[in-house]
């Protein structure tokens, strides 16, 4: 074998020629589909792009390995590691409770199940506000260990040296802000936020901060639809709405709110897509009473 290149070695000999070409165009071949747009894995500069080209984004929250791989192929942009896992997974009433090495755990699942999609992590309750020094710290180990293309972190103008630090350490950052669920106890509850002026005033000047603190994206969180559609038009970034209306870069939901999956969970931005909770709810209660009549398992499913 000849040296050539990282990734080649190029036979020498009589057949040398002819089996280089093959080798490089079997290469090519393989890579064809990678640099496809229906291919390729989603960047964050792909986002931008697709802002850009008016391309509406979707994305969905997953935390486990098996949902994670059936939402990556079903086309979806961007899966979110949301830190609503401490609602939906542990059952917790605020995000507030779930941790690093949790939420690194359930990125770690997802991580490994995404072949296409952008996988982005939120850092939790606690990891980055303390300091500019220790939330860099928490994002350096989250990145590290969890396998994640990205992190989200809350608020606006009050983190933004925070998010340019991260985003100087070489992690992408998406934004959040409107209604941001680990101030929950600050603002008395889950409404509508920016409704007033200047409320409405500062999370457009919040936007400004954390696209120039170099966010590749801001999450929107349940502001009034004209007020998104604001922002969305002043930054360059792609806006993600969640409950913000449809004049916005994009849109995401939590995957086990719009399966329906969670029975007594409607608010209005909420669209059900199907009604697992019937379907799982029927096929366990089929489950349990083959089980008790003996019907399960029959002759055909035993060894």
């Amino acid at each position: 074998m000849c040296n050539f290149a990282p990734g080649f070695a190029a036979p020498c000999g009589r057949n040398a020629g002819s089996n280089a070409a093959a080798r490089v165009l079997q290469n090519y071949t393989r890579m064809s589909g990678y640099i496809s747009d229906e291919e390729r894995p989603v960047t964050t500069q792909r986002l931008v792009a697709m802002k850009n080209e008016g391309k509406k984004i979707a994305m969905l929250t997953s935390y486990d390995y098996t949902t994670a791989r059936i939402v990556d192929e079903a086309g979806v942009d961007v899966i979110l590691v949301g830190d609503s896992a401490s609602n939906v997974m542990a059952g917790n009433d605020t995000t507030l409770p779930i941790t690093v090495e949790q939420m690194i755990y359930h990125a770690q699942s997802v991580a490994r199940a995404v072949k296409h999609a952008l996988v982005v992590c939120d850092m939790p309750f606690g990891s980055y506000q303390v300091s500019k020094e220790e939330a860099l710290r928490n994002a350096i180990h989250m990145m590290k260990e969890s396998g994640c293309d990205a992190l989200k972190l809350e608020g606006g103008k009050e983190i933004a040296d925070t998010v340019k630090a991260i985003v100087d350490a070489g992690i992408p950052v998406m934004g959040h802000l409107g209604l941001t669920p680990q101030s929950v106890h600050k603002f008395g509850g889950y409404g509508v936020r920016a409704r007033g002026e200047a409320e409405a005033m500062k999370l457009l000047d919040d936007a400004t901060c954390l696209e120039e603190a170099g966010c590749f994206s801001i999450v929107l969180e349940k502001i009034p639809a004209a007020l998104a559609a604001e922002v969305t038009n002043k930054v360059s970034v792609p806006t993600i709405g969640i409950g913000a209306g449809s004049q916005v870069d994009g849109q995401v939901l939590v995957v086990d709110d719009m399966l329906g999956k969670n029975n007594g969970f409607a608010p209005k931005f909420l669209r059900r897509y199907a009604d697992l909770h019937k379907i799982m709810t029927d096929a366990i209660g089929n489950y349990v009473s083959d089980v008790r009549s003996g019907s399960f398992p029959n002759k055909d499913e035993q060894y």
